[in-house]
């Protein structure tokens, strides 16, 4: 590597303009991503045309900005309103939000901003210096690998059906069956519903928001109802009268405990890492890392019986992943001119609206440009880690509106997103009903997390069998000869092993626990 050419483009970005841009694009990627239905690929396609005005650097730097300060932005609703503001939030909302409920929204909000920052980092520099290899590997997926991936994917589920993996079950098998509505991909018949609307499949934006924002209005206006609001544990961090006192407690703050660093420190690090692996797989994404991130979390704890109530670690994973997912996207982006993901796809729209080609060539031609966009996406893991800092005390105090002024904003909120995607009434609709849907499922212990699995990884998992056994002539059994699928498979029997113990372990510690406090 050319260390002095990486020292002037990174100085290039790390300029007063360029850094100006970077902090503009990160507040407004945080912003995004914090409000349900809005992703950082929409807040990325509204800017691409206003950075063509401006020099290459500094308007990549800025829609980098937006997508990793979207990634984190997502967290935010998550933990405080039980929304993920994106899709790759939604495994934060699994121990995010019991956090949050509990009093702790201000140390969840920090462990998953220090988290998004590391994975962030962990992306960017191997992003940085292993692109070329990792792009090699990707090359090697085709349908059967991306089958494979998606069977791993949903052997996730068992870890993240909460009580009961039957229950679990039943709701993944749901998510699968609403998976199937909608044109069929390789005969083009139209399955299930005749609607125009569900032609493209389940408006998926919609499903998540009533899934879980508009399922939690409806519980929540139940408890009002029956006078059964539970009491919040208000911890607000006391800031001082003086800008120097409320800086120093925004930096007391954002920074974890000694306690917090020494259990999610381990998380951050195996979830960065599996981010930028499955990011840099076309076609893969941060939903699917932060599950995968999150249910390793969950096997390699000593504690597995606190997941679902609140675990930090749980947070720290799936944050560290969905943000490592930032850097790996890049790669097959810049490598091979293949977006890792829809962000990347609208960013390989800018790169070729200022006259760069993303590919191969890039590494021989344009070298100085790959290493400032290396440097831009380090510097907008720090832009966004700086605006976290500075409002984490403001976003925690959402926790403690009253719930009567809370619930109808969050309302208002969802509705207006699941309308922004498509400006249809329909999908307005499809939210309210599967909000129905989830309340109940919710209110008679049914886990929503396997269904938004199941959508993700369902027409995934299709799809890419269906494409496989047309390339095969049927034969199915030609996949075991695949070494990258078997390795999938492997992992996928040892994650539902491992997660079948720890609930054995789970409910053998709470009979102990139970009989224990009868002989008290």
């Amino acid at each position: 590597m050319d260390f002095s050419l990486i020292a002037s483009s990174f100085g290039q970005v790390f300029s007063l303009t360029t850094l100006l841009y970077t902090f503009l694009g990160a507040v407004g990627g945080i912003l995004i991503g914090s409000i349900p239905g809005l992703t950082a690929t929409m807040g990325i396609a509204l800017l691409v045309p206003f950075t063509y005005g401006l020099d290459f650097v500094s308007g990549v730097a800025m829609l980098l900005g937006i997508f990793c300060g979207g990634m984190y932005g997502g967290s935010i609703s998550a933990i405080l309103i039980h929304t993920p503001g994106t899709p790759a939030a939604a495994a934060t909302v699994l121990e995010g939000y019991p956090m949050g409920q509990r009093g702790e929204a201000g140390r969840a909000l920090t462990i998953s901003l220090f988290s998004s920052f590391v994975g962030g980092i962990i992306g960017a520099l191997i992003m940085t210096f292993l692109s070329p290899y990792i792009s090699n590997m990707a090359l090697k997926f085709g349908p059967a690998e991306f089958f494979a991936l998606a069977i791993f994917g949903l052997s996730v589920i068992v870890s993240i059906s909460g009580k009961s993996i039957i229950k679990g079950l039943i709701s993944a098998c749901f998510g699968l069956l609403i998976g199937c509505v909608g044109i069929d991909k390789t005969c083009g018949y139209i399955r299930f519903f005749t609607f125009p609307g569900f032609y493209d499949g389940i408006p998926f934006i919609p499903a998540l928001i009533g899934l879980f924002a508009v399922s939690e209005v409806l519980a929540n206006f139940e408890h009002l109802l029956e006078g059964t609001v539970p009491e919040k544990v208000q911890r607000t961090y006391k800031t001082g009268n003086a800008i120097g006192n409320y800086l120093k407690s925004v930096v007391k703050n954002v920074i974890p405990s000694l306690a917090d660093f020494k259990v999610i420190w381990p998380h951050m690090i195996k979830g960065g890492l599996i981010g930028t692996f499955i990011g840099a797989i076309p076609g893969a994404g941060g939903d699917i890392a932060a599950f995968v991130s999150y249910s390793e979390a969950k096997r390699s704890s000593k504690h597995p019986e606190k997941f679902g109530h609140g675990a930090p670690e749980g947070v720290a994973a799936a944050e560290s992943a969905n943000n490592g997912c930032s850097g790996g996207a890049m790669i097959p982006l810049l490598a091979l001119g293949v977006p890792g993901d829809s962000n990347t796809a609208v960013l390989m729209g800018a790169f070729i609206m200022h006259g760069f080609q993303p590919g191969p060539m890039m590494y021989v031609e344009h070298l100085n440009i790959v290493y400032a966009v290396f440097g831009a996406l380090l510097a907008a893991n720090l832009a966004f880690l700086v605006v976290g800092m500075l409002g984490v005390n403001l976003f925690s105090k959402v926790i403690n509106i009253q719930r009567y002024i809370l619930i109808p904003c969050i309302l208002v909120l969802s509705l207006v997103g699941s309308y922004a995607i498509n400006q249809s009434m329909f999908d307005v609709f499809f939210a309210i009903v599967m909000g129905v849907v989830g309340y109940l499922l919710q209110k008679y212990g049914f886990s929503l997390s396997p269904i938004l699995l199941s959508l993700i990884l369902g027409p995934m998992s299709e799809s890419n069998l269906r494409r496989y056994m047309q390339i095969v002539d049927g034969n199915f059994f030609k996949i075991f000869s695949r070494p990258i699928c078997l390795l999938f498979f492997a992992l996928a029997i040892l994650s539902l092993i491992t997660a079948v113990l720890n609930q054995r372990k789970i409910e053998r510690n709470e009979r102990q626990e139970l009989e224990s406090n009868n002989k008290v």
